[in-house]
């Protein structure tokens, strides 16, 4: 898209929907865990035009939650209900075609102990790093690396203010 275009039709990623084995289960990890608050929650019949999955008539349901922002930012939970799909196998490294959640917010040492009493599994425990920011200065966090019920991976980050000179 040419920078005119892009400033008459500015693009905007408003959710990502994740397809899910039980919308339940993964609605308590992402309010529950993640701190995310419902914005839908639906039945839909599939018209078998648009989604590259299952066919007319098949029946799901859809839960959208979102963070702070009302509009961008929301992840989508799609289950499919009739019929049922089937479970891929468990993973435990990234690759080609498979996506990182990246999320940022406070205490993530509480969320840690949240996702622990759920049953995620945790990559990796709360560990500071530092990074350069688009600005070029350098960002300190503190890092949760886990999977989600569905083997989503999330890298959830604390933001820490540089002290002040």
């Amino acid at each position: 898209m040419s920078a005119s275009l892009a400033a008459l039709y500015p693009p905007l990623v408003k959710r990502t929907t994740l397809i899910v084995r039980d919308a339940e289960r993964s609605l308590r990890f992402y309010r529950d865990v993640l701190g995310l608050t419902v914005w839908y929650d639906d039945q839909i019949e599939l018209s078998g035009v648009g989604l590259a999955a299952g066919k007319r008539g098949d029946r799901t349901r859809l839960v959208i939650l979102k963070a702070v922002d009302p509009v961008v930012g929301m992840i989508g939970l799609l289950e499919f209900t009739e019929p049922r799909l089937p479970a891929p196998a468990p993973r435990r490294r990234l690759g080609i075609g498979d996506i990182v959640f990246v999320m940022q917010g406070k205490d993530v040492a509480a969320v840690r102990d949240r996702a622990v009493a759920f049953g995620a599994t945790i990559h990796a425990e709360p560990h500071g790093f530092q990074v350069r920011g688009a600005d070029g200065r350098m960002l300190s966090m503190t890092s949760l690396s886990l999977w989600d019920p569905d083997d989503y991976f999330i890298e959830y980050n604390e933001r820490h203010e540089a002290a002040l000179t």
